[in-house]
């Protein structure tokens, strides 16, 4: 028997790929090595990790209630039922994926893939090894946190975001090595549990890949919340102790302090699962552990596709992953696909305040030649932010002054990352800053002060 498609990886990348291939009418096999689908997304990624967050949400209301007429006397945070509601969403998600591999007719094969060659992919299972033939394999295999050399991870001191996720109580300090998304969710989260909470990055500013201003402006939240941050920070001489670790940390200023905590994060990004995929019995190019694609996320070994965390060049996000999958996928089915433009993926990060953006960041627009024109509105403005108590941040336009051509949008704020998708919409049908200038937002709305901050780059918002 030979598959039209054999996808390896179950991540949201692999099961929305093989689904759609079930819907062209494609032949298809799902490849996964864990117990249940879903990836490191569902299971210990995106899912959990925003499940918890909504909770850290809501005991930060329960505690501040008062503030709006609601008085709740003595709430109480029962983190071990935080957890299970947690693994409640994940399960349910994770039989949605495997009813969905049923109802388009994508069979399910449990083991570890491997490429063997063109057309070849051998199983290996607890029942032993099978060779399946196919015309195409999808490289879905995703990626897997970064270790401190010499360090590995525990399930009790020294966490990722695997063992921290498995946490039954609120530790009393915790130290974050990284202020990328993942560690600055972390933060976020278990400052709002209770957690006495530190980062360290090494880069000059937390969120690097975000535009500057913002990132000046999370520092400032979580430094008001008194979150400690250190940038241009060095951690070194990582141990064990017998309540916690102690690290050396090279600060900024040049000093260097030795710093305790109950637990450590390590947050320092993730690296391609593709060590033992079998790349080496194929023309596969690779850099640095990454796959090297064309815009239809083909290989240089024919029939071979990769998506998602494994592919060079592209931003480690679950719904990249997805979107690559429609292309490959398509591409495959003879189907007409848009492949993926860069300056159009969103990126979202769950703190509090949201952070949501797209695009070009100012320093880049500028870098790259344009003749910028910004807009800036700030949720203090809003008369949604104020009734919901959450002021801090702004939404930030990045145009070009000859056309108004959109070049990038960064929001933070409250739900930033939803607020962001009219500027995706908008990017992606090419409007311009007139457009939505002049597109009517309702009041009153969080939205709104997206509306406002296109009309800021005329100087004519209305509330600031």
């Amino acid at each position: 028997m030979t598959y039209d498609l054999i996808v390896i990886g179950s991540g949201p990348g692999g099961y929305s790929a093989a689904i759609r291939a079930g819907q062209y009418g494609l032949k298809t096999a799902i490849i996964e090595k864990d117990p249940k689908l879903g990836g490191t997304c569902l299971h210990v990624g995106c899912i959990p990790t925003k499940a918890l967050l909504h909770t850290a949400e809501m005991w930060s209301f329960a505690q501040h209630s008062s503030e709006q007429g609601i008085d709740i006397n003595a709430p109480t945070l029962n983190y071990p039922k935080a957890v299970e509601h947690k693994n409640g969403i994940v399960s349910k998600h994770a039989k949605g994926v495997e009813f969905l591999m049923k109802k388009n007719t994508v069979e399910v094969i449990k083991g570890f893939g491997k490429i063997l060659g063109a057309g070849k992919v051998e199983v290996t299972s607890d029942k032993g090894k099978t060779v399946l033939e196919t015309k195409n394999i999808l490289i879905a295999t995703g990626s897997v946190a970064r270790m401190i050399p010499g360090l590995q991870p525990d399930a009790d001191k020294i966490l990722t975001n695997i063992e921290i996720l498995n946490l039954t109580a609120i530790p009393k300090s915790l130290a974050v090595i990284g202020a990328g998304a993942v560690g600055v969710e972390f933060a976020s989260m278990f400052k709002r549990f209770g957690s006495d909470v530190s980062v360290f990055e090494m880069m000059p500013r937390i969120v690097p890949v975000e535009d500057e201003e913002v990132s000046k402006e999370l520092e400032r939240v979580f430094k008001k919340s008194k979150i400690r941050i250190e940038t241009g920070a060095k951690c070194s001489d990582i141990q064990r102790t017998a309540t916690g670790i102690s690290m050396k940390v090279d600060l900024a200023n040049g000093k260097t302090e030795t710093v305790t905590a109950d637990k450590l994060l390590v947050a320092v990004g993730r690296a391609p699962n593709t060590g033992a995929i079998g790349l080496e019995n194929t023309k596969v190019e690779v850099d640095r552990g990454f796959i090297k694609v064309n815009e239809f996320q083909q290989t240089a070994e024919p029939g071979v596709y990769a998506i998602g965390d494994v592919v060079a060049g592209t931003p480690q996000l679950a719904h990249v992953a997805a979107a690559q999958g429609m292309v490959a996928v398509g591409k495959i089915a003879g189907k007409a696909v848009t492949p993926i433009r860069r300056n159009r993926i969103p990126g979202a990060t769950y703190t509090e305040p949201g952070i949501g953006s797209v695009g070009l960041t100012e320093a880049q627009a500028k870098a790259a030649g344009y003749d910028v024109k910004i807009g800036k509105f700030p949720f203090a403005g809003n008369s949604k932010a104020t009734i919901l108590g959450s002021h801090d941040g702004f939404v930030k336009i990045v145009s070009d002054a000859k056309y108004g051509e959109i070049l990038g949008g960064h929001i933070i704020g409250p739900q930033a990352y939803e607020l962001i998708g009219e500027v995706v919409a908008a990017m992606e049908a090419e409007a311009t800053v007139d457009t939505l200038a002049n597109t009517i937002h309702a009041h009153p709305t969080i939205y709104e002060a997206v509306g406002e901050a296109f009309n800021a780059v005329y100087g004519l918002a209305i509330n600031a």
